[in-house]
């Protein structure tokens, strides 16, 4: 399963430090304080889009079609537009966030665990002042996976990914040339899970990889969402 399936025209894989179209480049150090500064989208923001609930921006997309391998574009280019259900094209626009409110820390089972084909598709705001926001998928006692963006480490941005199990630590993953979060902007998370890692793209772009440190899928049966941003929309689904 790649996370092309669910994402139409997004470039696919790219290891753990792959470079997208677009972004700025940014690798800091954990832990630390959080950034100041407020990064600009390239090509500046997204016009008047529509608001969930009430529709998806259209056109809608389809979510098959995407290339194997890792790196390549997609056939017939990568549109900047979408032109299919499902389908993003590379750029950098923004979503809108959907029209309400979820408590934050936000709390959701997921009642099968993680398997092949689950999407998460998370939606909210920044907030002005951010200094991180963390998204934790756990088992009982273990964080199967960490994503913590830091705004300020240092005077630089980062986003640690790591793992906790039996109370430990695991080695830090945090080269990355994109942060794509933006203080008081609107953002888009989807991670697809496969059957051997998470898969994590950020407004319609592929951001990362995470592999499974927890070999138990169905134990991780928790999504924790935490600290500086205002929450919209959770949703999980299952692709064909």
């Amino acid at each position: 399963m790649d996370l092309s399936d669910a994402l139409g025209d997004w470039p696919a894989g790219g290891g753990n430090n792959p470079t997208w179209p677009g972004q700025p480049g940014t690798n800091p150090t954990w832990p630390g304080g959080q950034p100041g500064t407020n990064p600009t989208w390239p090509g500046g923001q997204p016009g008047t889009n529509p608001t969930w609930p009430g529709g998806q921006p259209a056109p809608n997309p389809t979510w098959p079609g995407g290339p194997s391998g890792g790196g390549g574009m997609w056939p017939g280019g990568n549109p900047s537009q979408p032109t299919a259900p499902g389908g993003f094209g590379p750029g950098p626009a923004m979503p809108t966030a959907p029209q309400k409110s979820l408590a934050v820390p936000y709390y959701m089972k997921l009642p099968q665990g993680v398997h092949d084909k689950l999407l998460i598709t998370i939606s909210g705001t920044i907030k002005p002042n951010a200094e991180k926001i963390t998204l934790d998928f756990a088992t009982s006692n273990n964080v199967a996976f960490h994503f913590n963006p830091r705004f300020n480490e240092s005077g630089k941005k980062v986003i640690v990914r790591n793992s906790c199990i039996n109370g430990q630590w695991g080695k830090e993953e945090r080269e990355l040339k994109n942060f794509p979060f933006v203080p008081g902007q609107p953002f888009e998370i989807k991670i697809l899970c496969t059957n051997k890692e998470f898969k994590v793209a950020v407004n319609n772009n592929h951001l990362l990889e995470f592999p499974y440190r927890v070999t138990n899928l169905r134990s991780i049966e928790n999504l924790n969402i935490y600290y500086d941003l205002n929450l919209s929309d959770v949703r999980t689904e299952t692709l064909p």
